[in-house]
């Protein structure tokens, strides 16, 4: 049987940057093929028109399919189980799908649509990542512009719930894989490191919490997580079981270059390994005890041909022998991604060890 195609699910508030943080994703997508689907609705699919300009090889015009019958929650039977059907029939199938819901949206009702029969076989759920407006939630509004939410949820008359802001909020954090501190620079350092580790205390266990600036997130960061979310729903509890908001994305008056400065990754070479498993335990530990966000690469394991790759998201490590090394230097090599700011030395001493 085939893989099953990711896919990643993009909750947020309206204006938390969620649009911004996708075009980001496309124009760094590294000829991955990303097909997008987009939970707009009223008169103009403002979000559809800004990503379908955004000229790149990975999103064509074809590539995106727009939702704009009300919030996908609400409407994933008769809307959202179709569209999956009619883009996993297509020929030139996505590496990846990445879902854009209105912001106010539920994700678990999405989430636990993965299991219908239709759909379950051919995709999963990389990860659900919820963009949160840093300087809009550290002042306890939870969206930047509170009238232009309710002014989306009186538009769309398929929404069957009515859900304060908070409680809203509190379902987008418990379903997420990972959060997204966006509008990090509008905060001093001490409120960003405030409002996260508040946002790391209310989410699951394992659950990364990560501050960007104008939605620039690695694609190594934002894709790949292999969370298998349709799987644990049990672990996401909703606290009630409908609520919505939509996503025209807000755009800072003043402009930032759009680089990873909040991240780092690096290169660490070792020699051989000669216990593979107690070297993905170290590596789990490594990770944990300096918050690093991936881990990637491959070992050479003394006295085996094949070169074990090794895969963390988190301090989840998979580790598996891929191919035979080549004819070249037998050596671990391995990229470390994570926040500005890692102690490399101390990273690169321990994973040398």
């Amino acid at each position: 049987m085939p893989a099953k195609i990711p896919a990643t699910v993009v909750t947020g508030f309206l204006g938390a940057g969620k649009t911004t943080l996708i075009r980001h994703m496309l124009e760094n997508a590294q000829g991955k093929r990303i097909a997008l689907i987009i939970n707009e609705f009223g008169d103009l699919g403002v979000d559809g028109d800004i990503l379908k300009g955004c000229g790149d090889e990975t999103c064509t015009e074809d590539d995106i399919m727009e939702l704009s019958n009300g919030c996908i929650c609400c409407t994933v039977a008769e809307d959202f189980v179709p569209t999956m059907q009619k883009l996993l029939e297509r020929e030139n199938a996505p590496d990846h799908i990445v879902i854009e819901t209105s912001g106010l949206a539920l994700p678990q009702p999405l989430v636990r649509a993965f299991n219908w029969p239709e759909i379950s076989t051919r995709v999963t759920v990389d990860g659900v990542v919820t963009v949160v407006d840093g300087k809009a939630v550290s002042e306890g509004r939870f969206a930047h512009n509170v009238a232009a939410v309710d002014a989306q949820r009186a538009m769309d008359e398929n929404l069957d719930h009515e859900t304060p802001l908070s409680e809203l909020f509190e379902d987008q954090v418990a379903c997420a894989d990972m959060i997204v501190v966006n509008k990090s620079d509008l905060l001093g350092a001490d409120e960003v490191d405030a409002l996260i580790g508040k946002l790391r205390s209310d989410s699951r266990g394992g659950v990364q919490v990560v501050k960007a600036t104008m939605g620039a997130l690695p694609v190594d960061v934002l894709l790949g997580q292999g969370i298998g979310s349709e799987n644990d729903l049990e672990a996401r509890h909703e606290v009630h079981h409908h609520d919505h908001d939509d996503d025209d994305d807000h755009h800072d008056d003043h402009h930032h270059d759009h680089d990873h400065d909040e991240f780092e990754s690096f290169v660490v070479t070792r020699p051989e390994i000669t216990d593979p498993a107690a070297f993905a335990q170290r590596v789990a530990d490594i990770i944990r005890e300096h918050d690093i966000l991936r881990l990637k690469g491959f070992a050479a394991v003394a006295g085996k041909p094949m070169r074990l790759t090794i895969q963390a998201v988190g301090p989840r490590v998979d580790s598996y022998f891929d191919q035979p090394f080549g004819a070249g230097l037998r050596e671990t090599r391995l990229v470390v991604i994570g926040q500005a700011g890692l102690d490399r030395a101390a990273i690169q001493a321990a994973l040398a060890a």
